[in-house]
């Protein structure tokens, strides 16, 4: 890193001792990868129960993509030096082996690999909390049974892993029927919310509008319990409860019919540095106070969705720095703000552009 990591230093001298600041090796076209992994590494509950966990693995386990992303979290974490360069090449291989989607040297998205990537940790933690129970009722079978609920056949509970805890939220989809006045509610459990964006609009307002009152008339009416029958509608989707850590996705890439493709929104989108939610239900009044604070944000630069380069700007303790594969720089508050986006539509000025929003809700 020569000069870059003697101005890091500097830049870091007063940031926690026990805190790493590493790039990570580009293998051709894994900076998708590479800036979502420095987006969960710095999101501090997620790093500490995923180094619990590498604590617990055996020896002998068998290699997945949680463990490994687990030894990698736990090479920084325990590396001698302050700032450097590590390899994520086993998180990489494994990534391919386990979806085609990944393999290759086309661009990917970063928020299909964010998506897949916490789904997956989700499903391999489920498979070890399953095996755990299937032995634990083994061994109390010996002496007459595993208990209620164990019997072959039963339902099987939901499980709720450490993954789930840090970023799942729940939301409630209220739909009114307009002729009975019925109040139907369905609720949705989500790892990261998408908004749809608009241009020169903030995230409040992407929340707000996220949370809308949509018609449902004509070819959309709604099948109403009570009525038995179609009827007109109003219907919103509303936050119940949010997670401690809450992403959020910018939806900056659209399907244009016309053309036939896919395009990049350049639209500039304000997102503060700190956000209270105020778009919640009734259930939980107290969380529209709740604060959150921006720690990550994950940045495609670039004009279109199938080229580019993601970077991520992470926040540690009072400094922002950039996090771009191998380079780790220390920037300002005002060039995180530069990511907004555009002022114009088609704006060929700015192209780096804030995608995926990281904020932690403040006090833990």
């Amino acid at each position: 890193m020569g000069a870059n990591s003697t101005k890091l230093e500097k830049a870091l001298a007063e940031a926690p001792e026990d805190e790493r600041y590493y790039g990570l090796e580009n293998f051709g076209n894994t900076c998708y990868c590479n800036s979502v992994l420095q987006a969960l590494y710095f999101c501090k509950p997620f790093r500490e129960r995923l180094l619990k966990y590498a604590a617990t693995l055996p020896s002998n386990t068998e290699e997945n993509l949680l463990n490994c992303l687990a030894e990698l979290f736990a090479q920084i974490n325990s590396s001698k030096k302050k700032v450097g360069v590590v390899s994520p090449k086993k998180f990489v291989t494994r990534l391919k082996r386990d979806n085609e989607v990944f393999r290759g040297h086309m661009h990917q998205d970063a928020h299909e690999f964010l998506n897949y990537l916490l789904n997956q940790s989700c499903e391999l933690l489920e498979q070890e909390a399953r095996a755990n129970q299937k032995q634990q009722q083994l061994a109390g079978g010996a002496g007459g049974g595993g208990g209620p609920g164990s019997q072959q056949g039963a339902p099987r509970e939901p499980i709720t892993t450490w993954v789930h805890e840090i970023f799942q939220g729940k939301l409630v989809n209220e739909t009114r029927c307009l002729h009975c006045e019925t109040v139907t509610c369905r609720e949705e459990v989500f790892m990261d919310l998408s908004l749809e964006i608009e241009q020169n609009t903030s995230l409040t307002s992407c929340l707000r509008n996220f949370s809308s009152m949509e018609m449902l008339d004509r070819d959309d009416k709604f099948f109403c319990d009570q009525c038995c029958c179609l009827q007109e509608a109003k219907k919103r989707m509303l936050l119940r409860s949010a997670p401690p850590c809450l992403i959020l996705h910018l939806k900056r890439f659209k399907y244009v019919e016309a053309q036939g493709r896919l395009r990049k929104l350049m639209y500039r989108v304000v997102f503060p540095m700190e956000l209270k939610l105020s778009n919640t239900t009734a259930d939980d009044p107290g969380a529209a106070d709740t604060l959150y604070t921006l720690t990550a944000v994950v940045v495609h630069l670039g004009s279109g969705p199938h080229h580019g380069h993601y970077v991520s700007l992470i926040k540690s303790g009072p400094q922002w720095l950039s996090f771009d594969d191998e380079s780790v720089l220390p920037i300002t508050e005002s060039e995180v703000q530069s990511t907004f986006g555009s002022t114009s539509e088609y704006g060929q000025n700015n192209m780096d552009h804030g995608y995926i929003l990281f904020y932690e809700r403040a006090g833990g």
